[in-house]
């Protein structure tokens, strides 16, 4: 969930930061290019009140020429002094586009282009329009245009025709600023989301651990305090409220199981000797009687095995470094009488391989599948058992020969008192396999069924190599 949530956050963060950072860059931007035309329009205004009392020595009074070319020698000094300053070239134009002073003297006033619109637009007695906007990857100029009025009447023009270097440098340095700015926010928002994300999905998490530890058997497992929103905080409350009651419903149907099972087997067994007694007053083959004590005599062994699931399921496992092989081949050894009286040969491949197991459920497993595989395989064939490795798991496989299951019978294996309709007529109750698993799901362990190729049933027994979480008691 946190790979989903974070993106999503992070994306929402970039987009109001480039919803601030991008009007703010175009602002600073702005502001860079509206200092610099202010400042030539000062410049504008000086040169145009310096050129306001200059006139052409052709149209000057007679007597009064000095005056004129003095003031004419000083705006030219003024001009050349700013250009060669600033390098900005600057030029004072008369109406039909002659000179009255300029810097550099080469420059003139072009036909067209920004330079002659801003000339023609302060013909009209009106400084000219702001530039438009020079951004820092542009090559662009700032032209600035006054108006020189004598007596009402615009006589002369002042131009400016400003590089933008500077101005660009400028504000590239600002949106450098900002990104800098914005990264720095957005690391700091990552790390904000970060410890938000972790700390609303913390319950989440322990939540997702407890129930997969009440899902796999470990029903005292509960959701420890932890942060998190008071939602949150509440969900978790009631779940372990959910699972102590359902803890209490379990224990109770167990403890139901047990004692019905523990308090049936005593009327049953004073019957069963009743009818043994029974029979021998009967002549020898009495068929009824004879199925009466087959009837007794299973639901005995059904009593047993429910009694065997109930203990199963409420035993807390005594786990420990165990060495797989060795108990395999053990009870590999013990079956051995048992299938060859039957008839099948029982092959057992067990190397030394340690897991973490409780050695009593485990071995009582190995009996409950050994048996299943050794009851349904045919006289003549084989029943193999083999130890190995898979990862972080130590296996053991159990395969026969028998008549094997269907895949709709494959997902039913293991449900308490189901049995295969082809099998009915084989001995047992069909909780042997129920009882398997529940021995093993205590310790961290599991079953799987399979085809066995050609034919036949593939049990694969798995225990963890390293510690499970389990709630009974750890030795080692």
């Amino acid at each position: 969930m946190r790979t989903r949530l974070l993106p999503l956050l992070i994306v929402l963060m970039a987009a109001v930061l480039l919803a601030l950072g991008i009007p703010l860059g175009v602002s600073v931007a702005r502001a860079e290019q509206q200092k610099v035309v202010v400042d030539r329009i000062d410049d504008t205004a000086r040169f145009a009140a310096l050129a306001q009392f200059v006139t052409d020595v052709v149209d000057a009074p007679y007597g009064s020429r000095t005056a004129p070319t003095e003031r004419l020698e000083t705006l030219q000094s003024e001009l050349t002094s700013y250009y060669e300053v600033y390098d900005i070239r600057a030029g004072v134009f008369y109406r039909n586009d002659i000179p009255m002073a300029n810097a550099p003297t080469t420059w003139f006033l072009p036909q067209e282009g920004d330079v002659r619109s801003a000339f023609d637009e302060a013909l009209l007695s009106r400084r000219s329009h702001d530039p438009r906007q020079v951004w820092p990857w542009e090559e662009g100029r700032i032209v600035v245009a006054s108006p020189v009025i004598r007596d009402g009447d615009v006589v002369a023009v002042v131009v400016t025709d400003s590089p933008t270097d500077s101005m660009r440098s400028r504000t590239l340095r600002g949106w450098l600023l900002i990104g800098a700015g914005e990264l720095a926010a957005m690391l700091l928002a990552v790390g904000a989301a970060l410890r938000l994300t972790g700390w609303v999905l913390r319950p989440v998490r322990v939540l997702d651990a407890t129930t997969h530890d009440i899902a796999t058997g470990r029903h005292k497992s509960r959701v420890a305090a932890a942060g998190g929103p008071p939602e949150l905080r509440r969900l978790a409350k009631s779940f372990n409220e959910m699972a102590d009651h359902v803890e209490d419903v379990l224990e109770q149907q167990r403890a139901f199981v047990a004692d019905a099972s523990h308090q049936l087997r005593n009327p049953l067994s004073a019957l069963l000797l009743r009818i043994e007694l029974l029979a021998l007053e009967l002549p020898e083959g009495n068929e009824e009687i004879a199925s009466v004590q087959a009837e007794g005599k299973r639901l005995a062994r059904v009593l047993d095995d429910l009694l065997d699931l109930a203990l199963a399921e409420h035993a807390e496992p005594d786990l420990q470094v165990t060495d797989i092989g060795a108990l395999t081949a053990e009870r590999v050894a013990a079956w051995a009488p048992t299938a060859e009286a039957k008839g099948v040969r029982l092959a057992g491949e067990c190397p030394p391989t340690t897991a973490w197991a409780d050695p009593v459920a485990l071995s009582s497993a190995l009996d409950a599948v050994i048996d299943n595989a050794v009851k349904f395989t045919p006289e003549g064939e084989c029943v193999r058992v083999e130890v190995g490795s898979r990862g972080a798991d130590s296996t053991v496989v159990v395969t026969d020969n028998g008549p094997g299951l269907a895949d709709d019978e494959l997902a039913r294996v293991g449900d308490r008192f189901w049995r295969s309709g082809r099998h009915q007529n084989v001995k047992g109750s069909g909780l042997g396999l129920s009882i398997c698993r529940a021995l093993l799901s205590v310790s961290g362990g599991s079953m799987a069924y399979d085809h066995h190729e050609p034919h036949g049933l593939k049990v694969t027994v798995t225990v963890p190599r390293t510690p499970p979480q389990v709630d009974g008691p750890v030795s080692g």
